[in-house]
């Protein structure tokens, strides 16, 4: 089948890519350094040049470099439809281990896993006008089959609202049989016009939507804050990023619901905040729109709408992870997502090195990496042969591991091995004992928690809480997320980021700061004080103080 969008691609995107994938191939052919002969000797041919570390440093050039550490890291490749990526197993692992933990808590909580067609009526989809406006300009189409016209052009889910809820009428008839709580794992595709980056902006990505209805509002509004509290976790204790929990304003929250609440991320090298994930409560807007109705246990004889939620994270998770910790030499994966948590690197061969001494180094590596795996740990050797030691250090900084275990002959004498930590570069050494496995793993646990540390320090340093515009966009213009007072109103919030827009002089200053204007992200669930001034941040602001709130502002993905 064929399917048609609401607008064509954009020609940067498509340069990108095709600038990409060139420099990809060359890439290939320039290849690495490898081993000649058991010395290692002469690795790579006088002059050759080889492509395949990072080429750019984070803070000169960070599109650039994110480019470069998703491709080269082999998170990624190029696809030849623009917007789409192929997602290599290097980084579905991390979204599998993502899935794992939230898959496990999700059915603590009763819910289930289901899968609905991609495919969605015309008129499913405009049953609901005010939820799927949002969606309009990036809904693609399936207008033939072959070369035949369809009677009716079918839809490829923006999201499952309309998909779904029809079946919800259907199942739902009385008081028991609610709560109804369903998932599912998938895919969405949303036709994109603005330039994509693989992982942030999608024209197709994964995710899981939570789909639930309740008899009443407070255990509906409950579980909203049930699953942030989730989203959170992921953030903080899998991906070692901090996050402020909060409510979206009325100009941002979802199309169609009562509230939205999210969990919103800060990338300090571009000085933007990016949505995390996100929690809904829908109140009985879809429920009387597609009359997902049961008779009131209260008030019998009265028809009561069922209370519904919606909740989401996606792959864009990745690129957050990415972002976030990533460094000059590339990936840097936190253990509780690293696809390997250790990687144990034979060292020290050479020419004068006997068979037997060999083989035995060797087989001592494989010991090691099997009694890290009984202990839980994902470990590797890297024995491959044609290949230095360097080469391999390289390559694994590359794509992230945690901790590299050196294995040479002299730590065979000692009977110990030497750790190298990838986030830190620290070194240490590590007695081949009993307590082997549990040092390793106490270690990995006390790399998660420095990696989530040095975040958080980086983000609270970067959220300043501003009471006066005049120093508003000064902090902003400084790579700063804002705290500040805010009167909740939409005109309000337009002019606030029309407003707060960077000049031509700051742009001269440092390019690499964001250059739109600032939005609000949320309204953060633990509020400061109130500010000594009843006064939004707006100075021409004229509208009511009575909703003032601490707002968290910034500019974003």
């Amino acid at each position: 089948a064929a399917a048609t969008a609401s607008g064509g691609d954009a020609a940067a995107a498509a340069a990108a890519e095709k600038k990409r994938k060139k420099e990809e191939k060359a890439a290939k052919l320039a290849g690495g350094q490898k081993k000649e002969g058991k010395a290692g000797k002469g690795a790579a041919a006088a002059g050759k040049v080889t492509r395949l570390g990072m080429e750019v440093k984070k803070d000169e050039d960070f599109a650039e470099w994110y480019t470069q550490v998703i491709t080269k890291s082999q998170m990624i490749e190029y696809y030849d439809v623009s917007g789409c990526y192929v997602i290599r197993p290097w980084a579905y692992r991390v979204w599998e281990l993502i899935k794992d933990f939230f898959d496990f808590e999700i059915k603590k909580l009763g819910v289930e896993n289901s899968y609905f067609p991609i495919f969605v009526s015309q008129a499913a989809l405009e049953r609901e006008k005010d939820h799927i406006s949002d969606f309009a300009p990036e809904v693609a189409w399936v207008t033939k089959s072959g070369q035949s016209d369809l009677a009716e052009p079918i839809a490829i889910r923006p999201t499952s609202e309309t998909g779904m809820y029809p079946c919800y009428a259907k199942w739902i008839q009385s008081h028991r049989d609610l709560p109804l709580k369903i998932n599912q794992w998938n895919n969405v595709v949303r036709w994109e016009f603005k330039h994509p980056q693989p992982f942030l902006r999608t024209r197709e990505f994964l995710w899981q939507e939570g789909h639930t209805a309740f008899a009443d509002v407070a255990s509906a509004q409950e579980e909203v804050f049930t699953i942030l509290d989730l989203y959170a976790r992921i953030y903080e204790e899998y991906m070692a990023i901090p996050v402020v929990k909060g409510r979206k304003t009325e100009k941002e929250k979802f199309a169609g619901g009562d509230f939205t609440t999210t969990v919103e991320a800060y990338i300090p090298t571009s000085g933007r905040a990016i949505q995390g994930a996100t929690s809904h409560h829908l109140g009985q807007n879809f429920s009387k729109m597609f009359d997902i109705v049961i008779e009131d246990p209260k008030k019998p004889g009265e028809k009561l709408y069922v209370y519904q939620n919606s909740w989401g994270i996606t792959t864009r998770t990745i690129g957050v992870l990415c972002m976030v910790h990533g460094d000059d030499k590339g990936l840097v994966l936190p253990p509780k997502l690293a696809t390997k948590q250790t990687v144990v690197v034979p060292c020290g061969i050479t020419a004068k090195m006997s068979a037997e001494d060999e083989k035995a180094l060797i087989a001592a590596c494989h010991v090691a990496s099997q009694e890290l795996s009984a202990g839980g740990i994902r470990s590797h050797v890297d024995d491959r042969d044609n290949y230095s030691p360097g080469w391999k250090f390289n390559d694994w900084e590359l794509k992230g591991v945690p901790i590299r275990i050196e294995v040479g002959p002299k730590d065979l004498e000692k009977n110990q091995v030497t750790a190298v930590i990838r986030h830190s570069g620290e070194k240490l050494s590590i007695p081949r004992d009993e307590k082997f496995a549990a040092s390793v793993s106490d270690l990995l646990v006390t790399i998660q928690a420095r990696m989530f540390e040095s975040a958080r320090v980086e983000r609270d340093a970067h959220i300043k809480q501003v009471t006066q515009w005049s120093d508003f966009c000064t902090l902003l213009e400084q790579k700063n997320l804002l705290l500040a007072p805010f009167c909740g109103v939409e005109s309000c919030e337009d002019a606030i980021k029309k407003e707060s827009a960077r000049t031509d002089e700051a742009v001269a200053i440092d390019p690499n700061a964001p250059a739109m204007g600032a939005k609000s992200l949320c309204i953060p669930l633990e509020q400061p004080a109130p500010a000594a001034e009843k006064r939004c941040i707006h100075p021409k602001c004229c509208n009511s103080t009575d909703k003032l709130q601490w707002t968290l502002v910034g500019c974003s993905y």
